[in-house]
């Protein structure tokens, strides 16, 4: 399974070639998005110069993969990485720190282009689909 970030869904939107590529190799693949990620998406839509034509498209994207909620195990994971990462001296954005405790609380695969913010965290298994 596969959690895509919400850089991945946005080149996927705006049709760009190598994270295409990706997505038809992996289309037998189960993928979903982190409800933080549809919401900074809808957020995106809506701040664009066409924002009913780019939320509609958001909105089916939420329609054709699953948008997985925040529930408290993935809060749980998130506390404990969040006071892991201080503690080793570093941070994360608490959006990414969201996204990436719902991938691995479900065992799943984040796919991102951000790897820099994401690679700190514990546990985390990346892909980069934009390269």
């Amino acid at each position: 399974m596969y959690l895509l970030d919400s850089d991945i869904w946005i080149f996927s939107l705006r049709g760009h070639a190598k994270v295409a590529e990706n997505l038809a190799a992996h289309a037998a693949d189960p993928k979903a998005m982190s409800v933080i990620s549809y919401g900074e998406l809808l957020y995106g839509a809506m701040k664009s110069a066409r924002p009913v034509e780019n939320a509609a498209r958001v909105r089916r994207v939420g329609e054709l993969f699953p948008v997985i909620d925040v529930t408290w195990p993935i809060v749980e994971t998130f506390g404990t990485l969040k006071v892991e990462l201080e503690r080793q001296g570093g941070r994360a954005d608490d959006f990414d720190l969201l996204i990436a405790s719902t991938a691995i609380h479900l065992s799943y695969t984040l796919v991102t282009n951000n790897e820099r913010h994401y690679r700190p965290i514990p546990g985390l298994a990346i892909e980069n689909w934009a390269k």
